[in-house]
């Protein structure tokens, strides 16, 4: 096995549908970890990559068993900043909005816009911890800009920036969604990354959203309505492609969790410090840990 330093921070990825395992990895053992918040989506996958510590996550378990609203995200990010994560990759499936994004293209989104109903739990915070973090720019720049070169390598076409609108599913979008969406100007719809970024914002995680379109959504009314089955054959296609850029990326990603990310928690805190409650302060503290020592 070889050594990694331990200043080395790990990597998280959270892989997306069609994508459940990573190719590559060495030295691989499940971490199972329970949490203030409930059950992660499955174990953690844990091995080395390229000289590094990564733990991987199938966002919807192994065998695509949870549905989006069915998501525990606390639950997923607690458990990978728990094990030292500091920077993740968020893989996933998306429809496209608008015609130049194309089936099995990549786009890199720098917003979110949300329209889910489940926002009070998107964070960590409450029960006497108050904490107001910015999330102007939700996506970390500098990852993003190392997951686009890696994409580039492969041969793709990667579209830099956009919007990824977040809804809660399961069911796809109807005409008059799908098009309201895209008269909006946002250009990809999703089910499932926007809480992700929020925690691990929250986490003081860089993150950075890898988005495989799959189809249309169905605003295009010259293709067929998306269905499951149409967009198989696209997430097979995504999901080793997937594969290939975080193989690549990874070894790109710093050692040092050095960037602005992770120091998100600088201003944030609001409540006096000694009017932290000890019960929260215990359930947060791989969150907040830095502030307790």
């Amino acid at each position: 096995m070889s050594a990694i330093s331990p200043d080395t921070a790990a990597i998280g990825v959270i892989g997306g549908s069609g994508l459940y395992e990573i190719d590559g990895l060495e030295n691989v053992e499940e971490v199972r970890v329970t949490t203030p918040f409930g059950d992660p989506s499955d174990a953690l996958i844990s091995g080395t990559l390229g000289g590094r510590q990564v733990y991987f996550l199938p966002r919807h378990a192994r065998g695509h068993r949870i549905m989006p609203s069915e998501l525990n995200h606390r639950a997923n990010i607690w458990a990978l900043k728990s094990v030292g994560v500091r920077w993740i990759v968020a893989v996933t499936a998306v429809g496209s909005l608008q015609e130049e994004y194309q089936p099995r293209h990549v786009l890199l989104p720098d917003q979110f816009f949300d329209r889910t109903s489940q926002r009070r739990n998107n964070t960590f915070f409450g029960d006497g911890i108050v904490a107001h973090i910015a999330f102007a720019d939700p996506i970390s720049a500098g990852l993003r800009a190392l997951l686009g070169e890696s994409a580039r390598k492969m041969g793709l076409t990667v579209h830099d920036g956009g919007t990824y609108v977040n809804m809660d599913g399961p069911a796809f979008s109807t005409r008059a969604e799908s098009e309201t969406n895209r008269k909006l100007g946002f250009d990809v719809i999703g089910m499932t990354n926007l809480p992700e970024a929020k925690l691990a914002r929250e986490a003081e995680i860089a993150l950075a959203t890898l988005a495989f379109i799959t189809d249309y959504d169905c605003w295009k009314v010259d293709e067929e309505p998306v269905t499951v089955q149409t967009i198989i054959e696209h997430l097979m296609a995504n999901a080793g492609n997937a594969k290939k850029i975080v193989a690549d990326v990874i070894q790109n990603i710093p050692a040092m969790p050095d960037w602005p990310e992770h120091s998100a928690l600088e201003n944030a805190i609001i409540t006096d410090r000694s009017l932290w409650p000890e019960e929260t302060m215990e359930k947060l503290r791989p969150i907040i840990g830095r502030f307790l020592a």
